[in-house]
């Protein structure tokens, strides 16, 4: 198969839970070691960092892998989902695979994946570990996919494992408490393997402590050992200053994720490089500086409070769940603008009443569908938006709601497309 052929391949032959849910998950590890164990098990090849939560690991994992980039270490970096291209999961310093890499990897197992019939993200996953240890990377961040326990990547033995946060998503199949989502996150924790839960949760904290006192994990929770001490926006930029705690020290960075839950995941990442240091990794403040100003242009990181344009301003946030639009309306609220216009679409599975019944009343909606068939149709969407008071239209995908919404904008009104990365990733 080309590499066309082989995509194709990857996204309708096997289960996949971006069009089918839970319907597309294998319950346990045993095809991810048996795939991996065909690959000569590149799992125990490479350093690694594995990265877990319910918002914010991917920025966490992308601001951890810029650093160690510029700390000189060839970092290895895999995400879930992709947004336009199935190799931006798999990077290596920046850099995704060649399309022969994918081609080949997927040739020679496909007698076993036939036989085995493993889901699209196992495959995913030992084929992102086999790159790594191909490309002999000195470490690799690690994303977890959903989950924790049960998800493909829990099979690394990691330097550190990192829970940036617990909060409501995938209750169908975490659980509907955040007790029950914590013990799934809680599954990463290895043995006598550190442990950075980026918040502090008096609620679950005796999930996690539990868990890291059966592993002899030693617990550190980041927003105890560093704080923000104060924050200000300057050109789409954040700078915040961190006090540190176990040196007293202040340190100004300037992040080129200017969202404000970025520094929730600020004070993760700088845990994390504590614990790093602590382990050997040497890693020059200075590096993390520069790191932390250009994390999109090292990783290639796209997505969230991401701006494509200024008169109007259009942002672009993958935020979809609970948690993650509470946080995108806290910044809107910093945000200068006249009329807001907000184009979202999501899929069946998240819980929309809370979502909607959060949503500004005050702005004029656009309601659409990523072309999956998780989806939920636009028309649906609106009919469920309009019983709770929100004003709107339904569009067939994403960019005619783009174009509709410019049409109707001046230049200081905002544009904001939210509420599924899949949306996000279909705009042209």
């Amino acid at each position: 198969m080309d590499y066309p052929q082989t995509i194709d391949y990857l996204f309708t032959r096997l289960p996949m839970f971006s069009r089918l849910g839970s319907a597309a998950m294998n319950e346990g590890l045993t095809n991810a070691y048996e795939l991996c164990e065909a690959c000569g098990n590149p799992q125990l090849k490479f350093k690694s960092v594995h990265v877990g939560g319910t918002n914010g690991k991917g920025s966490t994992s992308h601001m951890l892998a810029a650093i160690l980039q510029s700390a000189g270490y060839r970092t290895g970096l895999y995400t879930s989902p992709h947004l336009k291209d199935f190799r931006e999961r798999i990077k290596v310093d920046g850099k995704i695979p060649d399309e022969s890499f994918i081609t080949g990897f997927v040739e020679k197992l496909r007698p076993l994946i036939e036989f085995i019939q493993p889901s699209f993200f196992e495959i995913t996953v030992a084929m992102a570990f086999t790159y790594f240890a191909e490309q002999e990377v000195d470490i690799a961040i690690i994303e977890v996919g959903l989950g924790g326990r049960l998800d493909s990547t829990n099979i690394i033995f990691p330097e550190l494992s990192v829970i940036t946060n617990i909060s409501f998503d995938h209750m169908n199949i975490l659980g509907n408490t955040l007790q029950k989502i914590a013990y799934e996150k809680a599954g990463i924790i290895k043995k006598n393997t550190p442990v950075v839960i980026g918040q502090y949760q008096e609620d679950i904290r005796e999930v996690f402590e539990q868990k890291a006192k059966e592993q002899e994990a030693p617990l550190n929770y980041a927003n105890r050992n560093h704080f923000v001490a104060s924050w200000e926006m300057e050109k789409h930029e954040l700078i915040a200053e961190v006090t540190s705690v176990h040196n007293n020290e202040k340190n100004n960075y300037r992040l080129d994720l200017p969202g404000l839950y970025q520094m929730k995941n600020l004070v993760t990442v700088l845990e994390t490089v504590r614990q790093l240091r602590l382990k050997g990794w040497a890693i020059p403040e200075a590096q993390v500086h520069s790191a932390l100003n250009k994390v999109r242009k090292i990783t290639g990181f796209n997505g969230r409070w991401e701006i494509i344009s200024d008169k109007p301003l259009i942002v672009l946030d993958v935020g979809h769940n609970e948690d993650g639009i509470r946080q995108i309306l806290e910044q809107i609220e910093i945000t200068d603008h006249e009329q807001l216009h907000i184009i979202t679409g999501f899929v069946k599975d998240k819980d929309l009443d809370k979502i909607l019944s959060i949503l500004p009343r005050q702005a004029l909606y656009y309601f659409t569908r990523a072309h999956i068939p998780r989806a939920l149709p636009e028309d649906e969407l609106l009919e469920k938006a309009r019983s709770v008071g929100l004003k709107g239209e339904h569009f067939p995908g994403v960019n005619e709601a783009i174009l509709a919404a410019r049409q109707r904008c001046s230049e200081r009104d905002m544009i904001l497309v939210c509420g599924s990365v899949f949306v996000i990733g279909e705009i042209e």
